[in-house]
């Protein structure tokens, strides 16, 4: 007991709830990281850990990651993440999701619930059976329907300003863009790399995932070794996390990593001081990957698609000023997104206390 409250202390998070309920065979955990800003916004992602502990590490440092992707992008709302225990593919049921949105609504409107890994849109109707406090439901319901397409849309974008400042390239026409991981974001992105005239490897563990994409989008499916040590202009993680790490960036031989993947530095710190040193840029992913947030976040006021992808296309203008402010001070581009997310919440608290008194 005493680790579990050392581990949420450590990572500064404001509420972590245990959700038990032995007749559905629910088996969640909802992190709220920060409420600064705003109600704290972040999917549920349903996956078969391999016990409490490592859900635990996950869900901390997603929903920590979300506070800083919401500051970033300049919306009005905290981080929060959830993570259901059970396999998607086995243990899903409609009981279950009705469980977990009936602890979701018990929080009040504190944390909002979205799509994430191992989840669906459809899932979402369920939790919505529940609670209010949920986003990422279907255009016909009134909602944004799957965020993955602007998640997507983010990523090409910030390859494209990445491509500016590293490179000074304007387009990708002809370039090599390696991409891991072939699921929503990564498929929908092959669709705009092949529009641009990029060159396109992929690999994903999942054989009907890469053969679409080969078929769709003329693809060049490669083993993850070779992935991981070709010449490429860009390499794009759109997988699971912590595959960036010493072993990986001796291998490497990319320009840039640009990915859709949460967390992909095994540990912040040490790994983008390696990129830095190797010469290798970085595109803070919760940075890239923020259009589907930006795209839920929208649902929260009545959805707007034009006004959704807007706020997407500015993420260009983000990433430059994260990495002009990584140049200024001489950090890497992870420590310059983090300065510029902290600086706005501290600013934000600083003058709402103001207004308090």
């Amino acid at each position: 007991m005493t680790k579990v409250f050392e581990t949420i202390s450590e990572r500064k998070h404001e509420q972590v709830v245990y959700c038990n309920d032995p007749s559905s065979g629910l088996k969640a955990i909802i992190a709220i990281h920060s409420t600064a800003l705003g109600p704290a916004l972040g999917g549920c992602r349903m996956y078969p850990y391999k016990n409490e502990e490592d859900a635990l590490v996950d869900v901390l440092r997603l929903s920590r990651g979300m506070t800083y992707k919401a500051s970033i992008a300049n919306l009005n709302l905290g981080g929060g993440k959830a993570v259901i225990i059970a396999d998607p593919e086995k243990d899903k049921s409609e009981v279950l999701l009705r469980s977990f949105g009936k602890f979701v609504d018990s929080l009040n409107g504190k944390y909002i619930t979205a799509e994430d890994v191992g989840m669906s849109v459809h899932d979402m109707e369920y939790i919505r059976m529940e609670t209010k406090h949920v986003t990422g439901i279907k255009r016909a319901m009134g909602g944004s329907g799957d965020p993955s397409i602007l998640t997507a849309l983010g990523l090409y974008i910030g390859m494209q300003a990445a491509l500016k400042k590293k490179l000074n390239i304007l387009n990708i026409k002809g370039l090599k863009v390696g991409i891991q991981g072939l699921g929503k974001v990564g498929y929908y992105l092959c669709n705009h790399l092949k529009d641009g005239g990029a060159e396109i490897y992929g690999y994903d563990v999942d054989k009907d995932k890469l053969n679409r994409a080969t078929e769709d989008f003329g693809l060049i499916p490669v083993s993850n070794d070779e992935l991981l040590s070709m010449d490429l202009d860009i390499f794009s993680p759109c997988a699971l996390g912590a595959i960036v790490n010493p072993n990986s960036i001796k291998t490497l031989k990319c320009s840039i990593i640009a990915g859709a993947a949460n967390n992909q530095l095994e540990k912040e710190t040490r790994d983008s001081k390696l990129l830095l040193k190797k010469g290798i840029m970085y595109v803070p992913d919760y940075v890239i990957n923020s259009g589907g947030l930006m795209n839920v976040a929208n649902e929260l006021q009545g959805y707007n698609q034009e006004k959704a992808r807007y706020q997407v296309e500015g993420i260009y203008h983000i990433l430059m000023r994260i990495f002009d402010y990584a140049i200024a001070n001489d950090i890497s581009t992870l420590k310059a997104a983090n300065h510029l997310a902290e600086r706005r919440i501290s600013e934000f608290v600083k003058w709402n206390h103001k207004w308090m008194k």
